[in-house]
């Protein structure tokens, strides 16, 4: 097989993402000579500690959501500190975490690779979670102030998160593997949302108090640290317990890869390239959306609906409940309907994206009217708006592949950076526009603005978006490179 050939099938294979397309893909190593080990293998153990990392930086990151109606309602009996917030503060508290969150995005994938992602990831979450605990008191002694900066440091040790759980699956997810482990180890994110959500509210009301809301998500995060430095583990070449069997299996499917080689991003390329930029308006929509919903519907359910803490947390984690079950639904509809050709991959990403921002667009919509004290109807379209956003997953979410493999890394990290931008944004907007938290018609803007947030960046995605490799994904050599290639025959032309 020429080089060519090599090069065209090896894109075509990037370019399914996660997805195996038996039509174009050979294996990298024979499958003959190494199977997969049978049972339970350490792979598998890396896999669900990151799961339950995620699922421990999540309910970090979301615990403030629903804490933050218990911490300034006055009319409660508890005794623990409450506090005289207006909502402008509190949408400054509440998008604080993502001022600090933004900075360590492009960065952290090289610190990931220099320090290693195993350290990384447990200074990142131990952290976290020691701040989690230490909330109620930086909130007794500091008040908003303290708890910003308090928030903002969170932010900052999360930002390296993602990049560093995306390090450790590429050294520990064999290729016939990946879409699996992948999955499992991501679903994580929504898991913790869900959890946090659901706990939260009987904890506010316990004779704990809000405080047991900060002090029980931080503790588990606080044992997730011991268990992960214990388990956790870079490679399997560095893992002690690592069968050499697995060892095998891992490394000859993911191959020898040439480190020797410096792959230079053309920055201006992907800056310019206009499916890129289509790419971050639809990840920036998404997440003004996503987050608009997620800080502040504890707060429209209390004060529209009427809803008590314990039903309004319950409800709250309905809407990612379902996120994770339909992402897990809609995942095997897409690879089925590529695979089967009845949908080509431009076509499948933007329809599943137009599913996944258009639908929520309509029922924001619709939940603008919805008449006071109709809580089956809000919460059923409050739930399709967040549910249904799932399959953004198989939209512009696995689109950085598609375009680049070779740059996903850095394009995930510029696109990721501008959507929690828009994470910052979004709850001060809201807090511009809701001076009375009661007030069905200001509600209403509030989800006017996102609705139509979601109307753009769908239509910018489906007029710009593109699913084939671009031009700029193949590294140019560097000179040295060219000089040592045109020495080569020359050599062999003086030999021969």
């Amino acid at each position: 097989m020429t080089d060519d050939k090599k090069v065209d099938q090896r894109n075509a294979i990037e370019m399914n993402g996660f997805r195996k397309d038996t039509s174009m893909e050979k294996p990298r190593f024979d499958e003959q000579q190494i199977k997969p080990p049978s049972g339970f293998g350490i792979r598998h153990v890396q896999t669900l500690l990151l799961f339950f990392g995620l699922t421990v930086a999540y309910a970090l990151r979301v615990n403030l959501s629903v804490a933050i109606v218990a911490m300034v309602d006055k009319n409660s009996s508890s005794t623990f500190d409450h506090f005289d917030w207006s909502e402008q503060t509190k949408s400054v508290i509440l998008s604080s975490f993502f001022w600090g969150y933004v900075v360590t995005q492009i960065p952290a994938g090289q610190l990931a690779q220099r320090v290693g992602a195993k350290v990384l990831l447990l200074f990142s979450l131990g952290i976290c979670s020691t701040l989690a605990v230490l909330t109620p008191l930086f909130a007794h002694i500091g008040g908003d102030k303290l708890v910003i900066t308090l928030r903002i440091v969170q932010g900052l040790s999360q930002g390296f998160i993602f990049p560093s759980t995306h390090t450790l699956l590429s050294k520990w997810a064999p290729v016939s593997e990946r879409g699996r482990l992948g999955t499992y180890c991501y679903a994580g994110a929504q898991f913790g949302t869900v959890v946090m959500l659901a706990s939260s509210g009987f904890l506010a009301s316990s004779s704990v108090g809000w405080p047991g809301i900060f002090y029980v998500s931080g503790a588990a995060g606080i044992v997730w640290t011991v268990v992960w430095f214990f388990f956790g583990g870079n490679s399997p070449v560095e893992h002690r317990t690592i069968s050499s069997e697995e060892r095998d299996f891992i490394e000859s499917s993911l191959g020898n890869q040439d480190h020797s080689k410096k792959i230079v991003t053309p920055w201006a390329a992907i800056l310019t390239s206009a499916p890129m930029i289509a790419l971050t308006v639809a990840h920036c929509s998404h997440n003004w959306g996503f987050w608009t919903l997620l800080t502040e519907m504890p707060t429209f359910m209390k004060n529209v609906l009427d809803l008590d803490i314990k039903s309004n947390a319950l409800l709250s984690s309905l809407p990612y409940l379902v996120m994770w079950i339909l992402s897990m639904i809609l995942s095997p509809i897409s690879d089925f309907l590529i695979n089967r050709q009845y949908l080509s991959r431009v076509t499948s990403r933007k329809v599943f994206n137009t599913i996944g921002l258009w639908i929520p667009m309509a029922a924001l919509l619709g939940l603008a009217f919805v008449p006071k004290g109709e809580i089956d109807l809000a919460v059923a379209l409050l739930t399709m708006a967040v549910g249904i956003n799932s399959a953004t997953y198989l939209g512009f979410q696995v689109n950085h592949i598609d375009l680049a493999p070779n740059h996903a890394g850095t394009m995930m990290g510029i696109t990721n950076c501008a959507a929690n931008i828009m994470s910052i944004i979004a709850p001060l907007i809201v807090g511009l526009v809701l001076h009375d938290a009661a007030d069905p018609v200001q509600w209403r803007t509030v989800f006017y603005i996102a609705a139509a947030v979601y109307f753009f960046g769908n239509l910018v995605f489906i007029t710009l978006g593109k699913a084939d490799i671009q031009p700029w994904n193949e590294p140019r050599p560097d000179k040295k490179d060219d000089d040592t290639e045109s020495a080569v025959p020359n050599n062999r032309n003086t030999t021969d």
